[in-house]
């Protein structure tokens, strides 16, 4: 069966990554995609450039927006595939991931998941990282997000809901909390989808995610007391990690981070 995919790129500003990352998509060779782009009101020439593949995209949309998980949202409520994948505007969709996830389809699977590389552009590495498959909440900080290599259903978006718009770092961590617990299968795909690169949202510094830590603990059923030993402990732990990177450590800390894919 070759399942409708539908992939979600949101953009802003974003026109010196953005043509590789639509080419990445379109050049997948899958017979049954839908491609849809978010942007948010760019001021730069990110639109000039999808206005070039715009005969290969099912939807472009192009208005402020509320933040990156407002623009997901709005993404997946357009998207009309069985499956929805979120490829960010710096991100690369790798050769054959889509023919991956659709050879995986199967009914009653609501999450896929692959491996993906990590790619640090400052020092030229890429790292192969390798997704969790099981997200409680009391054990998500040794977990491996990887949403570049996510892969949700349609109909478990639209019954257990999409992502949180007051989480700004946090909102693909409280989706996969959300939907593990909630009892949704999750399924591993043992195969590379998608390259992330470093030095996004994502990667900003951990003192602005602290904010959401707690937020994330207490909204998913923690009590006061354990949400704030672990901001603490998080806290505790990235100042370490920070020490280390200013010794040049960075690489080797990646590499211990994210778990070589076996």
């Amino acid at each position: 069966m070759q399942p409708k995919i539908s992939i979600v790129t949101i953009t802003y500003n974003s026109e010196n990554t953005v043509e590789e990352t639509i080419k990445s998509v379109i050049s997948q060779g899958y017979p049954n995609l839908e491609y849809v782009i978010i942007d948010g009101a760019s001021t730069d020439g990110t639109l000039d450039v999808v206005s070039k593949y715009s005969d290969r995209i099912a939807k472009i949309v192009s208005e402020p927006d509320k933040g990156i998980s407002d623009a997901f949202n709005k993404g997946i409520k357009h998207a009309t595939g069985e499956i929805i994948g979120i490829i960010n505007s710096d991100d690369i969709l790798l050769p054959g991931a889509l023919q991956a996830v659709a050879d995986a389809y199967e009914e009653g699977v609501g999450v896929y998941r692959g491996n993906i590389f990590i790619w640090d552009s400052k020092s030229d590495t890429r790292i192969q990282a390798c997704p969790s498959m099981k997200f409680p909440l009391h054990t998500y900080k040794k977990r491996i997000v990887c949403h570049q290599g996510t892969f949700v259903a349609k109909s478990v978006y639209e019954k257990y809901g999409a992502f949180k718009t007051h989480f700004r770092f946090m909102m693909d961590v409280d989706l996969l909390i959300r939907l593990y617990e909630a009892g949704v299968k999750f399924k591993y795909i043992p195969t590379e989808l998608a390259m992330f690169r470093l030095g996004g949202v994502t990667s900003s510094s951990f003192l602005k995610k602290t904010g959401e830590l707690e937020r994330l603990f207490r909204e998913n059923g923690a009590g006061w007391l354990y949400a704030k030993s672990h901001v603490i402990l998080f806290s505790i732990t990235n100042s370490i990690l920070t020490v280390l990177r200013s010794l040049g450590l960075g690489v080797l800390i990646k590499k211990i981070k994210f778990r070589l894919c076996r």
